[in-house]
């Protein structure tokens, strides 16, 4: 059995989305794709992720539409969730060897990582990573935090080749489609005297992106780590796009 890659979402500052993106990759992969994937939640202290998945097995148990719709699920797909385990960033490479001691076939372990090269800890885990994708956003803070991980990876682990990283991309992530795109090209411009790629696929700003289950609820979901996205939310997300693009991306090597 192969290893499997392992691929981090990573961020310096909050609020980039890099935890939505970890668990909207992960459940379409796992639940669309055909592929078999664990996430290791690395967002220490509040572990987002592992939060997620006991409020969507709590909503299973509280309504009997997601319980219909969980067992007939899995029933068809004859495979279980995707495991998520907590970790500190710090042992996050200790927490894979666990999942991949485990027997269970894996393709790819997602890790939502704190995107940090001030704790040596952390920078032993990013430098274990395949490939890392650090969501952007149009807001100068974010776009300038971003920016300064990317080049620091660069510079001190995948130039100096002490690390196992094949590829660091930037992802547009909450793109409001009515802004001017002259910050864009600008950020762009910075981000290819860099050497840092872009990805093709943007992904907008909607609030679909923050659509979980809900005890009472019946409406569609799209973020959930026991679910895929509904099929009616997922037009005009691009979400579809971006793991197609991430896809070809790690399949190269």
């Amino acid at each position: 059995m192969n290893e499997p890659l392992l691929v981090a979402f990573s961020t310096q500052k909050g609020g980039a989305g890099k935890t939505t993106l970890t668990v909207l990759t992960a459940s379409y992969l796992h639940y669309v794709k055909g592929l078999n994937v664990a996430v290791v939640d690395c967002d220490f202290p509040q572990y987002s992720i592992k939060d997620m998945r006991e409020r969507d097995l709590k909503n299973i148990e509280q309504n009997e539409r997601y319980k219909v719709a969980a067992y007939e699920q899995f029933t068809k797909l004859k495979k279980k969730a995707y495991p998520v385990l907590e970790s500190r960033p710090e042992n996050a490479a200790k927490a894979a060897e666990r999942l991949i001691g485990g027997g269970m076939p894996l393709d790819i372990i997602f890790f939502d990582l704190p995107g940090t090269v001030y704790n040596t800890g952390i920078v032993n885990t990013i430098a274990t990573m395949d490939y890392i994708f650090c969501p952007i956003a149009a807001d100068r803070v974010v776009m300038e935090s971003s920016l300064q991980f990317a080049s620091l990876v660069n510079d001190h682990l995948i130039t100096n080749g002490k690390t196992n990283i094949k590829g660091l991309y930037l992802l547009w992530n909450m793109v409001d489609g009515r802004e001017k795109t002259d910050l864009y090209r600008i950020y762009e411009t910075v981000a290819a005297e860099m050497g840092v790629p872009i990805l093709k696929t943007i992904l907008p700003d909607s609030k679909r992106f923050r659509r979980e289950a809900m005890e009472e609820s019946g409406k569609a979901l799209f973020r959930s780590t026991l679910f895929p996205p509904d099929r009616t939310l997922i037009k005009g997300s691009n979400l579809d796009a971006l793991t197609d693009e991430i896809l070809t991306i790690i399949k190269q090597e």
